[in-house]
């Protein structure tokens, strides 16, 4: 049975997030989508919410599990919950160079858990977390902003602006 880690902060998910993590539950037995928590980030989000969020988004999805973790490598994690690969987007050059390093620094710390790269569809390759909160304020953001993000988010994101 193939087992693969998918991780990120997820401040918010994106419609990007989704594509790569339905990708992966059609590539391996089980996916695990886990929350990283960077004590030295500011996030948006709680960790609660980031949960909710990816929950909410993926309900329709089997064989997923969500999760969190915190202060430990990636390659660590993914060795612990038991499996062989780590699943990670790739969107640009400077993406690549970084994940192509992480790649090696993964392998010299545990080799037997491997690094499968996607690259997201072009409609969808320049969608980051940072970007849709960019969209969050001026007259008809919802209606920008839905374009980008699973409708769990768009909701989270206007009960967020209602309580400003």
């Amino acid at each position: 049975m193939t087992k693969a880690v998918y991780a990120g902060s997820f401040d918010p998910v994106t419609k990007g997030h989704l594509w790569m993590i339905e990708q992966g539950v059609k590539l391996f037995d089980e996916l695990v989508v886990a929350v990283g928590i960077n004590p030295d980030k500011k996030y948006s989000f709680t960790k609660a919410e980031r949960l909710l969020m990816l929950r909410d988004s993926t309900r329709h999805l089997p064989n997923l599990q969500v999760d969190a973790f915190d202060n430990q490598f990636l390659v660590n994690y993914a060795q612990r919950m038991g499996a062989q690969y780590i699943l990670r987007g790739i969107r640009t050059g400077s993406d690549y160079e970084y994940e192509r390093n992480m790649r090696y620094v993964n392998d010299d710390l545990v080799p037997s858990v491997n690094t499968v790269f996607l690259m997201p569809p072009r409609e969808i390759a320049e969608v980051s977390s940072t970007m849709v909160k960019s969209l969050v304020g001026p007259e008809g953001w919802e209606s920008i902003l839905g374009k980008y993000v699973p409708e769990p988010v768009l909701e989270l994101f206007k009960a967020k602006t209602v309580d400003r």
